[in-house]
């Protein structure tokens, strides 16, 4: 039985006094127990989490990271830092990460395959454009994405990978795939997984639909059969909102 995971992209926002403050209000509410809880803030504010969640069930995310353990990389974040400040997820190869940044699918392979050697669940992102789906060809761009992203990576290490299905058209823009949309593609997925792995590790692997979840839609979503979690991303920023996506099945 997959138990689902919520995730907290809080993008470049919040500074850290912002960031304890919302920390502080999932900390004091009643969350699922049956739902695994991540928030991923900036990484000025990792620390000051870490330390505030230390004794809390809500688990640490960083939103990206280098795949160097240390070197002259300025502006970057190495793998054994985020390790050494209690984190347990990494976002790798989010959309804006592609888009604004440059991020090929050789670098994310690199990212991910650095992650799992230093303890880090990587959250692995895929997911087309509308010009890509308008053409008809999104699971050919989801597939080749999974495959290059998740190239000799070890099947032992398939548990600890999560995967986030995330319509770029739907990302910041108010519209969501129908439920059926993204449970198709994310049973696609699966079927992609268990050819890069094996049918037993991606019956066992998360896969998460990210696309404005929202508190409204967070029940539709999390029923579908192959959709185990949300990477949530502006509503996550408000903790009555993102405390209600947690509890989506209350």
């Amino acid at each position: 039985m997959r138990k689902p995971l919520i995730a907290g992209n809080w993008k470049m926002n919040n500074d850290v006094e912002e960031s304890l403050k919302l920390a502080r209000s999932l900390k004091s509410s009643e969350l699922d127990k049956n739902v695994d809880v991540l928030i991923c803030p900036p990484f000025t504010s990792i620390y000051a989490i870490t330390g505030e969640l230390k004794n809390s069930s809500i688990k640490v995310g960083a939103q990206n990271m280098h795949f160097e353990d240390s070197g002259a990389y300025t502006g970057e974040v190495s793998p054994t830092m985020l390790k050494n400040m209690g984190v347990e997820y990494v976002i790798i190869g989010h959309s804006e990460r592609r888009q604004y940044f440059g991020e090929t699918d050789e670098i994310i392979n690199k990212k991910i395959k650095a992650s799992l050697k230093h303890g880090l669940k990587p959250i692995l992102c895929v997911g087309e454009s509308l010009e890509q789906r308008e053409a008809g060809i999104e699971k050919e761009v989801v597939r080749n994405q999974l495959i290059n992203d998740l190239d000799m990576v070890m099947k032992e290490d398939a548990v600890n990978i999560a995967v986030a299905y995330e319509p770029v058209w739907a990302i910041g823009t108010g519209r969501t795939a129908t439920s059926e949309q993204a449970n198709e593609m994310s049973s696609f997925i699966r079927a992609v997984l268990a050819d890069v792995f094996t049918a037993d590790a991606a019956d066992n692997m998360i896969i998460q639909y990210g696309g404005s979840v929202k508190a409204s839609n967070a029940n539709e979503i999390m029923s579908q059969s192959n959709i185990d979690g949300a990477l949530v991303g502006g509503a996550s920023l408000k903790a009555d909102e993102f405390i209600k996506i947690v509890n989506f099945g209350k």
